[in-house]
């Protein structure tokens, strides 16, 4: 399946590639880069959220996999032996 949704995304930006063609001026404060393909501008937009976005979304798996772990080992509140003090009294 995700062979299936990269190859989707893949042959989407292929085509958003070749259609988009056209010059376009990029201003960003006081730089100005003329002319860039739009699909340059788009891609490297993308290239820079994936790059931005993945050590995220690694963290967030890690964290994930330590909560699961954790909970594992984790004694049920059923199972607990009860509390010293209610043992006294």
């Amino acid at each position: 399946m995700a062979y299936l949704i990269v190859t989707i995304v893949a042959v989407v930006v292929a085509v958003f590639t070749l259609q988009n063609t056209e010059p376009v001026t990029v201003t960003l404060l006081v730089w100005r880069i003329t002319p860039v393909p739009l699909a340059a501008v788009v891609l490297v937009s993308l290239a820079a959220g994936t790059v931005l976005t993945v050590p995220l979304w690694i963290q967030r798996w890690r964290l994930r996999s330590r909560l699961r772990s954790l909970e594992a080992r984790a004694v049920p509140p059923e199972d607990k032996p009860p509390d010293s003090k209610s043992r006294l009294a």
